[in-house]
């Protein structure tokens, strides 16, 4: 027992040294907060009293710009008043000027109502005075106003047309003495110096050969032979029962030469096959490049054109497979230039500068890609691109009329194109297009009254026009001519010029008995 009781008071004392370790670190603890709650209000009381002073300055910096901001929207406002009493005031003067002004219209008007009045009331009268002098007038002519108007309108017609036809007449005859002969030299002359040969080119080649054997060899086993060679050089091959010959045709003539050739090497090696085939065109269509390179570099430098772009040189070589109207291109390029070169030379301009517009004036003829432009203009953006001169771009692109001429290098190049391609037997026609030409003609002149009979000749250059001698007069020839030579030249398309003769003859018969 007394064990029991000293462990029981021992516990007991532990407990309450526990409690009283306890308490007395509770008291220190809520002194400890006590004083940190202590230090933290008075931190929250300086910070409270900083903030406050903050609010303070920027309310007062807010008031302060508010106060700036109400100040000048005052005096916007009040200069915005200024202005509109001036307005106002400017307002009130005008509209009263206008009062004014209206009353013064007002006057104005009452004053042309007055006169308007007076003169109606004098035009009356004087229109019944008129229609009395004409019913006097018609009662002595015995002719009605409008019969009499038709008879003055159609003398003064006849009398101006003759005034004006011999006008014209006196103002061509002075053009002719002054102009007509310098330009007759200087035309005849170019001519004269120009020479080129006529090669005329057709859309079919003719390939001969010694005998009949070779067209089944060119045929081949079920025709592969020329199918390969059809297919490969894009021109139709025609075998038919023509003795030694064998035709192809085409429109381009590049092409129908290369098979031409190929043609000819392939009968003359003996070796006929697909293959052999594709080898051949390849180094034909090869070498026909590298000649129509040397043809352009030979064409410049026997015409003296240096600098030439070397796509240029190409397109100008490749004229010689190009024909025009059945008129060589190339041959007639050469031409134009040297015609343009003695055309320019003559008229005291760039001899070298036209000979090279002449050469290229037809370059759009031969491009490599087909373009819906006309030739022309084709070829004068060609030029540009290859950067040539703009005079001798715009005498290709304007060479027939389809853009404006703005340098007299221009009209040379269309002039010596027309005078190549007019010069007798430099162009081919169709026989069938060339009657229905001479046909038309005729026609055209006898749809004229007083016309007798019309003739279309040399070749459809002149058409000579007779009338009758009781029905057309002299003035009335002339007129005729004239007329009939517009005529012609608005409905008609033709090479060169047409010559329009009216012959009037007056024959007196007696008979002596």
């Amino acid at each position: 027992m007394e064990i029991l009781f000293c462990v029981v008071s021992g516990i007991a004392g532990i407990i309450l040294g526990v409690i009283l370790s306890t308490t007395v670190l509770r008291k220190k603890l809520e002194e400890k907060g006590r004083k940190v709650l202590e230090e933290a209000q008075e931190k929250a009381e300086v910070l409270k009293k900083e903030k406050m002073l903050q609010a303070k300055e920027h309310f007062l910096k807010l008031k302060a710009e508010h106060e700036q901001m109400a100040n000048e929207r005052n005096a916007n406002i009040l200069k915005n008043e200024t202005r509109l009493k001036q307005k106002e005031v400017t307002l009130n003067q005008r509209f009263e000027e206008y009062n004014k002004k209206d009353k013064e219209v007002e006057l104005i008007r009452k004053n042309l109502n007055q006169q308007l009045e007076i003169l109606e009331k004098k035009q009356e009268e004087l229109d019944k005075s008129i229609n009395k002098q004409l019913e006097q007038l018609e009662n002595i002519s015995g002719l009605t106003t409008e019969e009499a108007k038709k008879q003055l309108i159609e003398s003064l017609k006849d009398e101006a047309r003759s005034e004006a036809m011999a006008h014209i007449q006196d103002i061509m005859d002075e053009a002719k003495l002054t102009a007509n002969q310098k330009a007759r030299e200087i035309v005849v002359e170019t001519i004269q110096r120009t020479a080129a040969e006529n090669t005329i080119e057709n859309t079919v080649s003719v390939f001969n050969i010694d005998n009949d054997e070779i067209k089944g060899r060119i045929i081949g086993r079920e025709g592969r032979n020329i199918r390969t060679l059809e297919a490969i050089t894009g021109i139709e091959i025609i075998i038919d029962d023509s003795p030694d010959a064998i035709i192809l045709s085409g429109f381009d003539p590049v092409r129908r030469e290369i098979a031409r050739l190929s043609l000819h090497k392939l009968v003359t090696d003996g070796r006929i096959h697909p293959a052999r085939i594709e080898e051949v065109v390849s180094k034909t269509k090869a070498q026909i490049e590298q000649e129509i390179i040397e043809t352009g570099k030979r064409t410049c430098v026997d015409l003296g054109i240096h600098g030439m772009h070397p796509e240029l040189i190409r397109l100008v070589g490749k004229m010689k497979y190009r024909s025009s109207y059945g008129q060589n291109l190339l041959q007639h390029s050469r031409e134009v230039a040297n015609l343009c070169a003695t055309m320019a030379a003559e008229l005291g301009l760039n001899p070298k500068k036209a000979k090279r517009a002449g050469l290229l004036h037809d370059i759009g003829k031969v491009p490599d890609n087909e373009s819906e432009l006309p030739h022309a203009l084709l070829g004068m953006k060609l030029a540009e691109k290859y950067k040539e001169h703009p005079e001798i771009c715009n005498a290709i692109g304007s060479h027939h009329n389809e853009t404006e001429m703005e340098t007299l290098l221009a009209p040379i190049v269309q002039v010596c194109d027309a005078i190549s391609g007019a010069r007798p037997g430099a162009r081919r026609e169709v026989v069938e297009a060339y009657i229905q030409r001479l046909k038309d003609l005729e026609n055209l002149a006898m749809s004229y009254p007083g016309v007798v009979k019309t003739y279309a000749i040399q070749a459809g250059r002149e058409l000579r026009v007779i009338v009758a001698a009781e029905d057309v007069s002299d003035e009335q020839s002339n007129t005729l001519a004239y007329d009939l030579s517009k005529k012609i030249q608005d409905e008609m398309t033709y090479p060169g010029q047409i010559k329009i003769t009216v012959i009037r003859e007056t024959r007196a018969i007696s008979y002596a008995k």
